[in-house]
């Protein structure tokens, strides 16, 4: 049975919206910023078994599109490079990528993450194994993938999702094969987190030439 919102739930969402509307004051209109997040809303309702944490979770992922929206309709020559990382369940692979992104490339690049079916929670073993190594990813919610932000990225990797994941003609696309972490022990995660690195180290070499990463 389909989960729905308590009332408590529902001001939660109204409340979210409000933050979003604060946080884009200036680039989008308040009928857009409720839009998507009514439209996020009703994307994560469909799949949902419980409403738990489906504020939260259309909340971040609303603020994820936005972002995108601002990208596509501000000048191009005057925004960071965008990578948008995609996997099945963004529990694991993409979230050490965009957890190592965001570390190394710091405010120089916008990173964004998402998932063909995501899992309810990231995966504790890549919690931890990203702890180890200073990025805390342990506030992160899998979500699924957007068409704004598919659209708004400068370059996609893709990792395991294969047919599932969106092609866009005359995006650049990069697949990484790497063993998929679900199910495995800290110990097993920590090679597949330490080979993410040294492919993101080098992508982001790419896209922010002559940058120093972190």
């Amino acid at each position: 049975m389909p989960a729905t919102l308590t009332t408590a739930e529902q001001l939660q969402v109204r409340e979210a919206a409000e933050r979003l509307q604060r946080q884009f004051s200036g680039f989008l209109n308040k009928e857009t910023i409720e839009r998507f997040m009514n439209d996020s809303l009703d994307t994560l309702m469909q799949k949902a078994t419980t409403s738990a944490w489906i504020p939260l979770l259309a909340e971040r992922f609303a603020r994820d599109r936005l972002r995108a929206l601002v990208r596509l309709e501000s000048d191009s020559s005057a925004l960071n490079p965008s990578i948008l990382f995609l996997c099945v369940h963004n529990a694991g692979r993409s979230q050490i990528a965009a957890g190592w992104a965001r570390k190394l490339g710091g405010d120089r690049i916008d990173v964004f993450s998402g998932g063909s079916e995501p899992a309810d929670q990231v995966n504790s073993a890549v919690v931890d194994a990203m702890a180890e190594v200073g990025i805390d990813i342990s506030g992160e919610i899998p979500q699924p993938w957007a068409d704004e932000m598919v659209r708004a990225a400068d370059v996609i990797v893709t990792m395991g999702c294969g047919d599932a994941c969106p092609i866009y003609p005359g995006k650049r696309y990069v697949d990484w094969e790497l063993e998929d972490p679900s199910g495995k022990t800290v110990e097993e995660v920590r090679p597949i987190r330490d080979a993410l690195e040294v492919r993101v180290r080098a992508l982001l070499g790419e896209v922010l030439p002559g940058a120093e990463l972190s």
